[in-house]
């Protein structure tokens, strides 16, 4: 899944026509040397599917999926642009696709907490993001989270996993009454927001945020 892989040959599609192997093995068997076979008429490719999610991967983080055409991602797949719709009849199914099959937001009740240092505790969670993609597909999950609602739905999901978890270990670390309910929740939706920021400060400016100073920060805050 890391970026875009493009193949050629083999059993991929033939850009400069049908395979001369493949030809004389038709005509062996009676077919007509111009005949194509069922599978080649149909456009069918095994990997088709995943050189088009690869190419629309690799275009959109570059330069945004509005910018990005069909026609695009079908020389990039190096496929026909048909074969494009007759795997995602739409562009936004595209999208949606790479969200639901290369994103993962991993919940786990499971969570790691330092008694009595919620600096520690929440620099611990900074380094374990619960989010499992590609460094592209994280850039398409903050470019296009404010107008495409699955996208935006799949970043909603990993704000909420942060703040769950940043919530349960502070009230672990921190022991009432320091670690009442109300400011633990302030502390873990301002942390969950800074973690979130970065990415897209990171993206725009290459100025990253360091979670260690964050941490003390919250803490110090909290008291």
């Amino acid at each position: 899944m890391n970026g875009f892989r493009q193949r050629r040959g083999g059993s991929g599609h033939e850009r400069d026509g049908a395979d001369p192997d493949a030809r004389s093995a038709r005509e062996r068997d009676g077919a007509a040397p111009g005949a194509r076979s069922g599978r080649e008429r149909d456009g069918a490719d095994p990997g088709a599917r995943t050189r088009i999610l690869d190419a629309a991967e690799t275009l959109f983080a570059g330069g945004g999926y509005e910018a990005t055409s069909t026609a695009e991602i079908a020389r990039v797949a190096d496929v026909p642009k048909g074969l494009v719709f007759h795997y995602f009849p739409r562009k936004i199914d595209v999208l949606v696709t790479l969200v639901d099959e290369r994103t993962l937001v991993e919940e786990t009740p499971e969570v790691e907490a330092v008694p009595g240092d919620a600096a520690g505790t929440l620099s611990k969670l900074a380094r374990r993001l619960p989010l499992r993609a590609s460094p592209a597909m994280r850039r398409i999950l903050f470019r296009e989270a404010d107008t495409h609602g699955s996208v935006r739905e799949r970043l909603g999901r990993l704000n909420g996993e942060i703040i769950r978890r940043a919530r349960f270990a502070l009230g672990l670390a921190l022991p009432t009454p320091r670690g009442d309910a109300a400011r633990l929740e302030v502390a873990a939706v301002t942390f969950a927001a800074v973690l979130l920021y970065q990415e897209n400060l990171c993206q725009l400016t290459g100025h990253a945020i360091d979670p260690d100073a964050v941490a003390e920060l919250i803490a110090h805050a909290l008291g």
